[in-house]
């Protein structure tokens, strides 16, 4: 697809480092706390918090972390956990929007944080609604490249599960559908025996916007401090730095 952003492809080759910092495992056990404080302890009798720990296990999570968090998640612990899921919209170099997912349960705490690390980074705090409009809620799968597998094959593999397209990102095929279709995808990935990783909602931004290497540079820190709180869960751009910026980059 033309103008498709790069930068999600940055962030899939960081995957590997970012994996390995306790910020990552953080996000995986929030993520089943929530779960399990809405639908309860029993993976059987609660998808979300099943798939929740399927996506822990997957990214190397230990098992004794992810048995606390459903424990503490389901009040078996006698701790109360609560988190409200907030979203902040900023403004970074050359246009480029950031619209911020985060999950905290202070949300004084979060707003300061992210207020902090946009300003002090070269962005700044945007109103309400002025980001938002620029990113719709699409369901996203990304496909482990193989030997042999074409983007053709991996669409024939979801159309009928409700894809909406199927694009090249350099390492992976990445499968775009509605959000809700996202099981149904799973499923048919699964069926295929496509092996998949990344497969989330997510807010994908309707245009993009072209970096040159100074605006890249300055992108790549604002988007860094904010990812690297605690209470940030996902960092959504609208940026897009193509492959001769990103070489340019990796020169520096």
């Amino acid at each position: 697809m033309s103008g498709h952003s790069k930068w999600a492809t940055t962030k899939h080759k960081k995957a590997a480092i970012d994996a390995k910092r306790a910020k990552a495992f953080a996000k995986y056990i929030k993520a089943i706390e929530v779960a399990a404080r809405m639908g309860g302890a029993d993976t059987s009798g609660n998808p979300a918090l099943d798939l929740a720990v399927s996506k822990a296990k997957k990214n190397s999570v230990p098992n004794d972390n992810i048995d606390r968090a459903i424990k503490r998640g389901a009040g078996l612990t006698g701790e109360s956990i609560e988190y409200t899921e907030i979203m902040y919209e900023a403004r970074g170099p050359q246009g480029t929007a950031l619209y911020i997912e985060c999950l905290t349960d202070n949300r004084n705490r979060a707003a300061a944080e992210v207020r902090t690390a946009v300003t002090r980074n070269g962005g700044t705090m945007a109103d309400a609604g002025s980001v938002a409009f620029m990113f719709e809620r699409k369901g996203v799968a990304e496909v482990t490249k193989t030997d042999g597998l074409t983007e053709d094959d991996v669409l024939m593999a979801v159309l009928d599960a409700g894809a909406d397209e199927v694009i090249d990102d350099g390492d992976v095929f990445t499968v775009v559908s509605e959000a809700t279709d996202l099981p149904e995808i799973r499923k048919a990935l699964a069926e295929a025996d496509l092996d998949y990783n990344n497969d989330d909602p997510v807010f994908r931004p309707t245009m993009n916007v072209e970096l040159d290497a100074e605006g890249a540079r300055k992108f790549l820190k604002l988007a860094d401090a904010i990812e690297e709180l605690d209470d940030v869960q996902n960092v959504y751009s609208n940026a897009d730095i193509n492959e001769s910026v990103m070489a340019e980059l990796e020169e520096d």
